[in-house]
């Protein structure tokens, strides 16, 4: 076996490696952000935590204070502050869909889009604080928009499952041929 062969052989799977890395990264706010609350006292569900409702408002202020594009520095500002605790759990959830829907590769275009969405608002808001933190949000937001546009969940994922039942299925469609 050479070196060309493996890599012009399984460009899917190293995709798919891609998409659960980055799945499980996001993933991780199961564990950071996430908590059992009790709704009415009695009723165990899931919400985010405590400490990511206390956190988020502060990192939220932070990213807003010097953040040299004025439009966005406004959105936090107006927008998300005021409203941090809903913005809380979005965030918490939206990572927590995000990473289990790529983790598991299960209506993996939708779950990168969100991402995307995800990724680029965080990239917004924190780009000018540190160059690596542009580096980062840039690497993922080309990873999700690679796992879109190829719809990585069709190998190694649920999707898969469901092309092969449904051919041409919704979910499994590319967006770009």
């Amino acid at each position: 076996m050479n070196l060309r062969s493996v890599e012009s052989d399984h460009p899917a799977e190293w995709l798919a490696v891609l998409r659960i890395v980055v799945g499980l990264f996001f993933a991780k706010a199961i564990w950071t952000k996430m908590a059992v609350v009790m709704a009415g006292g009695v009723i165990p569900v899931p919400s985010a935590s405590a400490r990511w409702l206390a956190m988020m408002p502060k990192l939220v202020a932070k990213q807003a204070a010097g953040n040299p594009q004025l439009w966005y520095k406004d959105f936090l500002e107006t927008t998300v502050l005021p409203h941090s605790q809903l913005f809380a759990q979005l965030t918490a959830w939206g990572e927590v869909i995000v990473g289990v829907l790529l983790a598991v590769g299960l209506c993996t275009g939708l779950a990168s889009l969100l991402g995307l969405w995800l990724v680029v608002n965080y990239g917004l808001a924190s780009y000018w604080m540190t160059p690596n933190g542009f580096g980062f949000h840039l690497m993922l937001f080309a990873i999700l928009a690679a796992c879109f546009g190829a719809r990585a969940g069709r190998r190694w994922g649920l999707d898969a499952v469901i092309a092969k039942r449904k051919p041409g299925s919704m979910l499994t469609r590319r967006p770009i041929s």
